[in-house]
């Protein structure tokens, strides 16, 4: 706003007092202040309103006003209460700095003054802003973004100082403000969000996350949207802004929701992007399964990398992961869910937000979605890709530039050979979605995944691909809204367990464990934690009784009075491998 307009606001009772050619000054702030020196306080462009308190004498006031216009400020308004005129030697000082210098009338509270130029340079700043975005919207809908979501979170950010991200419903930071969010906060607002979602409670949803900070989240609605929320709640973007839009005018919840729009728009046209790769992998998956010559899927594969890893100059390595989405609703449609799940539960943590992330190729067949996921070798461009670290994040990629050849530890491998990253793991996958998306699924959902070994070769995909297959079934025999399970899980017992009628199972438990589960609560026994860590042990008396800190013949006597309650004796193999698997499956 412009100094004019507060002379011209006759509820302010302002009075000129030098100036007069400095009006069209733009005023961005208000500050009240009664220090010698503000200087620290100040960043340009405020109008400062002071009671005079600074003033000892006529010489305070030239320093106190060279001070002001050094920073940058708009004016000065000087209150009356305190001397019931503003003094000369102020007027002067202000003249010969050619800073302009407002009287506050005594009946005139600063608070009045200072909430209408918040109010009025506010609104000014989110009109400027929501001209920016339309005309940042209109660039979109007609052509590829330049900047994508971040560009018009820096606008929300440098104008509104709003910090705010665009988090997946995993929460994977897709645009940010250019402060990082913990992962565990990303992740609590996800599920918040999911849950708010699931309610049809209307936007925006206040949530106060770890450190009690309050966020406002705003969903992403792309395309049509559907009929089910189901359909797209696990999968939806949404806005989180670090500030609670309880108390906010209409004006800047309509901006922001218009800012959600845009977002959208960006939402459209990478799904459109995904399309390509859903093919590809429709293709691939096809050739697959019916029984395709190794030669022709390879052929298939090297046309479907350069999308994929696109720049790579090594072949890459293949993982297949099979994802369902399971409704207590028969009628609701599984495949399409799952297909835009996985593609954001598998994309690249380590490329947030660019387009990098989508280095995955999902297919949707027979009410599951089938996901191609490339590993390329460290050391080349989009090398990482599904790969986890330590800190469950992306393996970074290195840069050697070097002819792919043996991973490191292989023979062959010398020291600057670049290796493949570590494929994704089952146990690291599940820790990560299981608290974003439990929320989402609520308690009519669920979400199982099985995980294959990486293969270096089109003969190995098959194989991958009855992997992968065979580990879903195993979690799905799991309990729990969210299960994964891995390659590594099949070698064991635990293949066979989801193939066994569930009234077989409970009968065989049942005969095994109820007697202990009775005995412990009358006696609280504990025979049946005694039993698992004995199994545990491997039937050591010694190990065992260290494990649970008890005297050898007291473990003695709940041995023998298991196998007293049971008929059963663990000194037996046979015996010790029914209660290992009636542990397993209860």
């Amino acid at each position: 706003m412009r100094l004019r307009a507060l002379l011209d606001t006759e509820a302010l009772g302002l009075r000129l007092l030098s100036g007069a050619d400095e009006l069209d000054r733009t005023v961005r702030g208000v500050m009240t202040t009664d220090l010698r020196d503000p200087s620290r306080y100040l960043s340009g462009g405020e109008l400062v309103l002071t009671g005079l308190a600074w003033r000892h004498g006529p010489e305070d006031s030239e320093p106190f006003v060279r001070i002001l216009a050094a920073a940058g400020v708009a004016a000065l308004a000087a209150g009356e209460a305190e001397l019931s005129a503003i003094p000369d030697d102020l007027v002067t000082a202000c003249a010969r700095h050619r800073l302009p210098l407002f009287a506050v009338d005594e009946t005139v509270a600063f608070a009045r003054v200072t909430e209408y130029v918040v109010r009025q340079v506010s609104g000014e700043r989110a009109g400027d802003l929501a001209a920016v975005v339309d005309r940042h919207r209109r660039l979109m809908s007609s052509g590829p973004a330049g900047g994508g979501p971040d560009a018009v979170l820096d606008l929300l950010g440098s104008d509104l100082d709003l910090r705010a991200w665009v988090l997946s419903s995993t929460g994977r930071e897709i645009g940010g403000s250019g402060h990082p969010l913990p992962a565990a906060v990303r992740a609590e607002l996800a599920g918040a969000q999911q849950a708010a979602s699931r309610t049809a409670r209307p936007a925006p949803h206040r949530v106060a996350a770890q450190g009690g900070r309050v966020y406002s989240l705003f969903p992403v609605r792309a395309g049509q949207g559907a009929a089910d929320i189901r359909a797209t709640v696990l999968s939806d973007w949404f806005l989180a802004v670090e500030a609670d839009a309880g108390e906010w005018p209409a004006e800047r919840l309509d901006l922001l929701h218009g800012v959600t729009q845009l977002i959208a728009v960006e939402r459209d046209r990478r799904d459109a992007a995904r399309t390509v790769r859903r093919r590809l992998a429709t293709e691939v998956f096809e050739l697959v399964q019916g029984g395709a010559p190794p030669a022709e899927i390879g052929a298939r594969l090297r046309a479907a990398a350069p999308v994929l890893v696109p720049g790579a100059a090594g072949a890459p390595q293949w993982q297949i992961v099979v994802g369902r989405v399971d409704w207590a609703d028969a009628d609701m449609p599984a495949g399409p869910v799952a297909q835009t799940l996985l593609e954001e539960v598998l994309a690249d943590p380590s490329a947030a937000g660019s387009e990098e992330a989508d280095r995955v190729a999902v297919a949707h067949v027979e009410g599951k979605a089938i996901a191609l996921v490339p590993l390329l070798r460290r050391g080349y461009p989009g090398g990482g890709i599904g790969a986890a670290d330590g800190n469950g994040g992306a393996a970074e990629a290195g840069g050697s530039g070097e002819e792919p050849g043996a991973a490191a530890g292989e023979p062959g491998a010398g020291p600057e050979r670049p290796e493949f990253p570590e494929p994704l793991a089952a146990e690291r996958l599940q820790q990560a979605l299981r608290g974003p998306l439990s929320r989402g699924l609520a308690e009519d959902g669920r979400l199982t995944i099985g995980v294959s070994a990486a293969v270096h070769s089109p003969e190995g995909l098959r194989g991958a691909l009855e992997e992968a297959r065979h580990a879903r079934r195993v979690a799905a025999a799991r309990p729990g809204r969210v299960c994964v399970a891995g390659h590594d899980e099949l070698a064991s017992h635990v293949l066979l367990l989801p193939f066994v009628p569930d009234d077989v199972r409970r009968a065989f438990t049942a005969r095994l464990l109820d007697p202990l589960r009775a005995y412990d609560r009358r006696h609280r026994a504990e025979l049946i934690p005694t039993l698992e860590a004995f199994l545990e042990c491997d039937g050591s008396w010694t190990r065992c009784a260290s494990r649970l800190h008890l005297h050898v013949n007291t473990l003695r006597y709940r041995i023998g009075r298991i196998e007293q309650l049971t008929g059963r004796d663990l000194s037996r193999l046979e015996d010790k491998l029914d209660f290992f698997l009636a542990l397993r499956m209860s």
